[in-house]
């Protein structure tokens, strides 16, 4: 595909990409080579963005030689540029040389002790290290000076769960609710986490978030699931008497119904009758009813 298209449709899928802040590194590196490339000449000023957005995705892709070129077009354009730095910081991670990576970092910050993105590739390198006691700890004092960046509280709440350290993971995700409530991952996340932990109180907790994950995004699978099986256990272990567990029991079962038609909706009748997960859902509410 990319060798079909013109210089004109390549920048605008790059664009895009800038745009939205995503990126698809292996189409980015195969528009890069099939038109860019010996186009160069013809982006103007662009051309430097769209340097420094195919170096990040031959990163990705491991094309160190790619990811050269353009840090060395991007210096010899911009020698003082922390940047470029970060970049050529990031090629020493990708190479496994992580004390390099590290000094680089550390001669951004010597210059700009608050930039944020060399302080985040030095905790990466923590990671990468499987440093993650210290990865932690330098991520919670990143937090104090840049306390509503998102994606830093999303990872520090994976690293706690990686030390099934639950309590504190909650705490991570209940500040992303708290600055975004209608993200309804962010819901998700922390029912599962509440779920896990176990307990009534807690699955009382998961439920709770769970029917709200699923009231921002009625198409949540996972969160309807997590509903079900929630209601289900509260339905059989709640000791709030019988009205809380009748309830508990029409959650259960509302829950089913709901994930039964999305199956209905998108699977062939013959195949729905081998689908495994319909199947224990129905054996379960029979075993409600039956209680």
């Amino acid at each position: 595909m990319a060798q079909q298209m013109s210089l004109s449709e390549a920048r605008t899928i790059l664009k895009k990409f800038r745009d939205e802040q995503t990126r698809d590194s292996h189409l980015i590196i195969n528009l890069w080579n099939s038109v860019l490339m010996d186009n160069c000449h013809k982006l103007g000023d662009e051309l430097w963005l769209v340097y420094e957005q195919v170096c990040a995705a031959a990163l990705d892709c491991q094309r160190f030689d790619t990811a050269e070129l353009c840090i060395q077009a991007l210096d010899n354009k911009f020698p003082k540029s922390i940047r470029v730095r970060r970049l050529k910081g990031m090629l020493y991670e990708a190479r496994e040389e992580y004390t390099d990576a590290e000094e680089e970092y550390n001669s951004i910050l010597e210059k700009d002790e608050t930039n944020m993105y060399a302080k985040k590739r030095k905790i990466a390198i923590l990671k990468a290290r499987q440093k993650i006691s210290e990865a932690i700890h330098s991520l919670n004092d990143y937090l104090k000076s840049f306390m509503t960046d998102y994606e830093a509280w999303n990872e520090l709440c994976d690293l706690y769960l990686s030390q099934l350290d639950y309590n504190n993971a909650a705490f991570c995700l209940e500040e992303l609710i708290m600055y975004n409530p209608h993200n309804h991952l962010y819901h998700q996340k922390y029912a599962e986490i509440r779920y896990t932990q176990g307990g009534n109180e807690n699955i009382e907790v998961a439920r709770t978030y769970f029917a709200q994950a699923v009231k921002l995004n009625p198409n949540n699978l996972r969160a309807l699931y997590g509903f079900f099986l929630s209601s289900s256990y509260l339905a059989v272990s709640s000791n709030k008497g019988v009205k809380d567990k009748q309830l508990n029991q029409k959650y259960s079962a509302w829950a089913a119904e709901q994930i039964r038609n999305k199956y209905e909706s998108q699977q062939p009748e013959s195949q729905l009758k081998e689908t495994k997960v319909i199947e224990c859902i129905e054996k379960l509410l029979d075993s409600l009813q039956a209680n």
